[in-house]
C-alpha cells in the first residue's frame, strides 16, 4: 500500500485521543475483499461480454465523543484506500474500482473527510462529510466505496419514539471516485449543479406499528414527498410504501408526475420466512432518485429496481437460518421478481428519461444469496457473501441480460479511545 494512502488511515486514529471527549468516542476498520463478475448475455452497451474486478478496500472510522458543556462539539472522521487485485481494460468498469483515461481500472484510490458535530440536550448537527440514511437520501454502500455526502444535517429525539431530521446537501463522493466533487446519478436526474434539501421524521414506539414522513427536493429538478407505515402481529410483518415526485423550479429532469408505491407481507415461522411483495409505479417517466440506496420501494433489488414507467411487479422471496440447523451464522435467501407493463413512449421527448424504455417492457430477476458470519473465536466478526444475480428483459425495458457474481469477505475491528 503506498504511504500516502497509509497515511489516511494513520490519521483517523491518531486524532481520536486527542479530544477531551464525554460519551463513547470509538474507531473501526473493515477490511473488504470484493470479487465482482458482470457475464452479460447480450452485449453491453459499449461492446463488452463480461466485466470482471477485484478489489481490496480498507474504510477506517474514528468518531468522537462529545466535550462537556451546554454545548458539546465532536468530531467523525473517515477514510478510504482501494487496491486493484485484479481488473484490465478489457474488462474494467463494474463499479469496484475509477477508471483512467484510457478506460483502465486504476491501480489504487483513496478518499477521506470529517464532519463536525455539536450536541445541544437531544439534539445533534453535522456539518461536514457523512453518510446517511433516509428514504429520499441514502449514500449507497454496495460496493468497494462507500458513497458520500458533504452538507449538514440536524436530528432531535426528544419525543419518546420519535426521529426528526433535516438537512441539505451540496458535494458529493461516488462509488468508485476519490472526489468529492462527484455526483450521483439517477436514471435521468443527477445532483450536478443540485443540492439535495430533506426533512422528515420516523415514528417508532413500543408497540405493533411504526411509521415515517419525509419531503425531499432536488434543487431544479424535483420535489419529492415519501410515506411508510409497518405493522408487526405475532408472525406477521407488513410494511407499506409510497413516493410522489413532482417536477420543481427549472425541471432539469423534464416535465415529472410519478406515484410510486409498495406492499410487502412477510411471515416468519421457525427458522424460515416467505414474503410476498406487490410494487407499481404510475406515471409517463420512471421513479427516479439520487444516491445508491435513495429508493425503499420492496423490489428495488440486488441489479433491478423495477421502476419502470407504469410498471408493476411481484416478488416471492424465501429465507432461511440455519441456526436452527446447528449451524449459527449462515443464513440463506433466494427471491424472485417479474415486472411488466412498462410504458415510456409517452416521456416528454424533451426530458432525461425519453428514449429509455419503449411500449410492453417486461423483465425479471433472481437472486441467491448465501451469508456466513464467524461467531466466535480469533476471526469472530469475519462475514462471507456469495450471490448470484439473473436478470432477464425485453428490449422495450431497457436493462442488460446478465448473470452476476458476488464474492465478499468482510472482517470488522473496533475498539474504544
Amino acid at each position: 500500500m503506498p504511504l500516502a494512502h497509509r497515511a489516511v488511515l494513520a490519521t483517523l486514529l491518531a486524532f481520536g485521543p486527542v479530544l477531551a471527549l464525554a460519551e463513547e468516542p470509538g474507531w473501526s476498520l473493515l477490511s473488504r475483499n470484493y470479487f465482482l463478475h458482470n457475464d452479460y448475455r447480450t452485449p453491453s452497451g459499449n461492446g463488452q461480454s463480461y466485466r470482471q474486478e477485484w478489489a481490496q478496500g480498507f474504510i477506517g472510522e474514528a468518531r468522537s465523543g462529545f466535550t462537556e458543556g451546554t454545548v458539546g462539539v465532536g468530531v467523525d472522521l473517515h477514510g478510504f484506500v482501494g487496491l486493484k487485485l485484479d481488473g484490465g481494460r478489457g474488462h474494467a468498469g463494474t463499479g469496484l474500482l475509477p477508471r483512467d483515461s484510457n478506460g483502465r481500472a486504476e491501480s489504487d484510490y483513496a478518499s477521506a473527510g470529517a464532519a463536525l458535530k455539536l450536541r445541544l440536550g437531544n439534539t445533534q448537527l453535522h456539518y461536514g462529510e457523512m453518510t446517511l440514511e433516509t428514504p429520499v437520501l441514502d449514500t449507497g454502500d454496495k460496493r468497494l466505496h462507500p458513497e458520500y455526502a458533504t452538507g449538514w444535517l440536524l436530528e432531535n429525539t426528544d419525543l419518546p419514539g420519535w426521529r426528526v431530521q433535516a438537512g441539505r446537501f451540496t458535494a458529493f463522493n461516488d462509488q468508485d471516485n476519490s472526489s468529492t466533487h462527484d455526483d450521483f446519478t439517477g436514471y435521468g436526474a443527477t445532483t450536478q449543479g443540485h443540492a439535495m434539501s430533506l426533512a422528515g421524521a420516523t415514528f417508532d414506539p413500543a408497540g405493533p406499528l411504526s411509521s415515517g414522513l419525509y419531503v425531499a427536493q432536488l434543487q431544479d429538478t424535483w420535489n419529492q414527498a415519501y410515506l411508510n407505515l409497518n405493522l408487526a402481529i405475532d408472525n406477521w410483518r407488513l410494511e407499506g410504501n409510497l413516493y410522489r415526485t413532482g417536477d420543481s423550479g427549472k425541471a432539469s429532469a423534464g416535465d415529472i408526475d410519478t406515484l410510486a408505491y409498495s406492499l410487502a407481507a412477510k411471515y416468519s415461522f421457525g427458522s424460515q420466512a416467505l414474503t410476498l411483495a406487490y410494487q407499481k409505479v404510475q406515471g409517463d417517466t420512471p421513479f427516479d432518485f439520487v444516491g445508491g440506496d435513495s429508493i425503499y420501494l420492496a423490489n428495488a433489488i440486488k441489479y433491478a429496481d423495477f421502476n419502470g414507467p407504469g410498471e408493476s411487479s411481484w416478488q416471492l422471496r424465501y429465507d432461511l437460518d440455519f441456526a436452527t440447523l446447528h449451524v449459527p451464522g449462515l443464513s440463506l435467501m433466494g427471491r424472485y421478481v417479474q415486472g411488466r407493463g412498462i410504458d415510456g413512449s409517452r416521456a416528454p421527448a424533451d426530458g432525461a428519461y425519453a428514449g429509455q424504455y419503449g411500449q410492453g417492457g417486461k423483465h425479471w430477476e433472481r437472486d441467491i444469496e448465501l451469508k456466513y458470519v464467524v461467531q466466535a473465536g480469533v476471526a469472530k466478526g469475519l462475514r462471507l457473501s456469495l450471490s448470484h444475480v439473473s436478470h432477464r428483459a425485453n428490449d422495450a425495458q431497457g436493462g442488460d441480460n446478465i448473470d452476476r457474481l458476488y464474492v465478499i469477505l468482510e472482517y470488522p475491528l473496533k475498539g474504544r479511545f
